[in-house]
C-alpha cells in the first residue's frame, strides 16, 4: 500500500513492487495480517508532520505476523519457515512483503491466530505502557475511556491481571463484552462523571485515556493525581495538567511484546477483531477505524 501526498483514504492505492532483499540482521515476512491503527490516519493526513514526517512515495502499517521468507546475513535467530509477529518502524506492514529488523521479531504462540497476531503490536505495548505508567495494582480502581477501542480493550484486562479492578467507559452495544471480560462498564456522555462515581464507591485511584482531552479534564475532576493519569492521545491536557504521556513507544521492546503474546495465547487477555479486509479494501478497513467505534481491531489479510 502506498500514498504520495498526504490526504483521505482517496490517495491510497496498491504498487506492484519486486519482493525484497534482506540486509545483513535483517528477515523478510511473508505477512499474513497486519493491524491498521488510528495513529497511521493522523500520519497519511499530515496532522503529525512536524513529529513524524513522511518521505514520499510512503507505505502503511507498524503490526505484523506472518512466516519467514528469507534471511538477511548473520541472522542466527530466525529461520525460513519460522512464524513469527512483531513491528517495523518503516512504515511498511501493509503488504505482502515486509523487511524487518531481526530484533524486532518474537515467535508467534501457537495458540495465537494469525489476525490476533497481526494485531498485537501496537495496542499491547500501549495498553502495557498505559498500566505501567499509572501504577495500577491490587486494590486499585482504575477508569478506563474507549474501552472496547484496540488500546483500551486490552488495557482493562491487563489492569485487571495486574490485580486491579477496572472500569471502561463506551458506548452501551458494548457493555456486555466488557461485563463479559470482567470490566464494570458506564456510558459516556452527559452526567459520566456521577455514572463514574457511582460504579467507584471507593473513588477512582488512576485512569487511562484513550480517546481525547475531555477525559484528561475528567480524570482530574474525579480526583485522581495527574502522576496516575496516563493518556495515550491528549499531549496538551496533559502538559496543562501535569498528567502522563506514555505510549507505544514507552513500551516497544520484545520483552514487553512476548510478554503480552503469551497473555493473550493462555487465554488471560482476549483481543476482540473487529473486522477483517483483503490488502486491496485497506481504505474500507480505514473507513471503520475512523468512525472510532469499533469493538477491538481491524485486520488487514494480505
Amino acid at each position: 500500500m502506498r500514498f504520495v501526498q498526504y490526504g483521505g483514504r482517496d490517495v491510497l492505492y496498491i504498487a506492484d513492487v519486486d519482493v525484497p532483499e534482506p540486509a545483513a540482521d535483517e528477515v523478510v515476512v511473508r505477512v499474513k495480517a497486519a493491524g491498521v491503527n488510528p495513529g497511521e490516519v493522523a500520519i497519511r493526513e499530515g496532522r503529525l508532520h512536524e513529529r513524524f514526517p513522511a518521505t514520499f512515495p510512503s507505505g502503511e502499517g507498524s503490526d505484523l505476523a506472518g512466516v519467514v521468507h528469507a534471511v538477511g546475513e548473520g541472522v542466527t535467530s530466525w529461520a525460513v519457515g519460522d512464524q513469527v509477529l512483531g513491528w517495523t518502524e518503516r512504515r511498511a506492514s501493509h503488504a505482502e512483503y515486509v523487511v524487518v529488523p531481526a530484533g524486532q521479531l518474537v515467535a508467534k504462540p501457537p495458540a495465537l491466530s494469525w489476525e490476533v497476531a497481526g494485531s498485537l503490536y501496537v495496542v499491547g505495548c500501549t495498553a502495557y505502557a498505559a498500566v505501567r505508567a499509572v501504577g495500577a495494582g491490587p486494590g486499585d480502581t482504575v477508569v478506563v475511556s474507549a474501552a472496547a477501542g484496540g488500546v483500551g480493550s486490552i488495557a482493562v484486562q491487563l489492569v485487571q491481571v495486574r490485580g486491579a479492578r477496572a472500569i471502561g467507559i463506551a458506548s452501551p452495544p458494548h457493555h456486555d463484552w466488557l461485563r463479559s471480560v470482567g470490566v464494570t462498564p458506564v456510558a459516556y456522555g452527559d452526567g459520566l462523571a456521577h455514572r463514574i462515581r457511582e460504579a467507584a464507591s471507593s473513588g477512582v485511584d488512576a485512569f487511562i485515556d484513550t480517546f481525547g482531552p475531555d477525559y484528561v479534564h475528567l480524570a482530574v475532576e474525579l480526583g485522581v493525581a495527574p502522576a496516575r493519569i496516563d493518556t495515550i492521545i491528549a499531549r496538551d491536557a496533559a502538559a496543562e495538567v501535569g498528567a502522563k504521556t506514555d505510549g507505544s513507544m514507552a513500551a516497544t521492546n520484545t520483552d514487553v511484546l512476548t510478554e503480552m503474546a503469551d497473555l493473550v495465547a493462555s487465554g488471560r487477555i482476549v483481543v476482540p477483531i473487529a473486522a477483517r479486509y483483503p490488502l486491496e479494501k485497506v481504505a474500507d478497513a480505514y473507513a471503520e477505524v475512523e468512525q472510532r467505534h469499533t469493538l477491538g481491531k481491524v485486520v488487514l489479510i494480505p
